[in-house]
């Protein structure tokens, strides 16, 4: 079988490690020369909009995915017509627009943040009076990583914020104490069968995920777990979601959710049986699912900007170097490193020393 994917990144080039052992050959496009995943698989270098491109994709793979939510949605509807694309468009459609998304979390009964839809400033103006201080303006489509996003702290802030965004059409959010900042990764296969990885806790550095780590037998885990499953049952979905999640007190609100295989899930790779990318390709390609069960603990750390020197972390025992091949640049996810124990004593044990050698 072969997989067709739109982008060619990191995330990319993981899906195409996890899919050769399972016989499947991934083929993509991506505007980029030194995309990724051309180490490993077939790149067309082409724009995600070029017809050709995509009219070529079609002829090569039995079936498509993506990468990245930001993908052209015409560019989905044109390859829908000749195969099947999973996730499926209406999820992608939905994780796109902000306003959407919060829409549906608030129809399935999943909790949110206060919000509102801003079409102008005077919306903004009245709207922050609503909600309160403090809050966060965020762009309806196209954020990701702390980008198209404003915290308002005073009514000073108002038009600095709008501003920022570029005056686009946003949300505003009351913005939610957190505890912490959860996620869970599920799959889900065509027939409708799931798998959920056990949650993943996740600390950010300027809006960028910088360490995520298994947590086992959280108490959160049951209602997280029923928050995605009827998620991705209402979306018909196939592949692998991840929904983020803020913890306030009692009570998870959800943040957003993206149609794909996800950072805070990269330990899965050497922390499951089955990683994330591995299930993700045996849902699209209509395999049987893998287990997803853990009996350690793991960390995931992100490199960011720039990868760190490993020759004092080689050779110790849990640690894996994931470099993915990408020059240097400020806020770039160039790689990351994952950390395996049997506990949570030995995994921070092995924390100290990695963070050591890469300070």
């Amino acid at each position: 079988m072969i997989v067709g994917i739109l982008g060619g990144g990191q995330l990319s080039l993981m899906l195409a490690e996890a899919a050769k052992p399972l016989g499947i050959s991934i083929v993509f496009i991506d505007p980029a020369p030194d995309a990724c995943a051309n180490r490993v698989a077939r790149q067309i270098l082409a724009n995600y909009d070029d017809p050709a491109a995509l009219e070529q994709l079609a002829d090569l793979a039995d079936v498509i995915t993506y990468e990245f939510e930001n993908v052209p949605s015409e560019s989905v509807r044109i390859l829908s017509r000749r195969l099947e694309v999973y996730p499926p468009s209406n999820a992608l459609a939905t994780s796109q627009d902000r306003l959407l998304e919060k829409n549906m979390f608030v129809e399935l009964g999943i909790p949110v943040p206060a919000f509102k839809a801003i079409d102008s400033l005077d919306e903004l103006r009245e709207a922050v009076t609503k909600i309160g201080l403090p809050c966060v303006l965020k762009t309806r489509r196209f954020g990701y990583d702390g980008k198209g996003q404003a915290v308002i702290r005073s009514m000073d802030d108002v038009n600095a914020a709008w501003q920022s965004i570029g005056e686009a059409p946003a949300i505003l959010e009351a913005f939610m104490p957190f505890e912490r900042e959860i996620s869970i990764i599920a799959v889900r296969d065509p027939e409708g069968n799931h798998r959920t990885y056990p949650l993943s806790e996740n600390i950010h550095n300027n809006g960028i995920l910088a360490q995520s780590y298994s947590r086992n037998d959280d108490p959160f885990f049951d209602q997280s777990c029923q928050y995605v499953s009827r998620l991705m049952d209402t979306l018909e979905y196939v592949g692998v979601l991840a929904l983020e999640l803020f913890q306030v007190g009692e009570t998870l609100y959800a943040n957003e959710f993206a149609p794909r295989v996800h950072n805070s899930g990269h330990w899965t790779i050497e922390g499951t049986s089955c990683s994330q990318f591995e299930n993700h390709m045996r849902a699209v390609a209509g395999l049987p699912l893998g287990e997803t069960e853990i009996t350690g603990r793991s960390v995931m750390l992100n490199c960011i900007g720039a990868m760190p020197k490993v020759s004092g972390m080689q050779g110790l025992s849990g640690v894996t170097v994931h470099d993915y091949g990408k020059s240097p640049r400020d806020n770039r996810k160039v790689g990351h490193i994952t950390l395996n124990a049997e506990d949570d004593d030995a995994v921070e044990e092995l924390l100290a020393i990695v963070q050591r050698n890469i300070s």
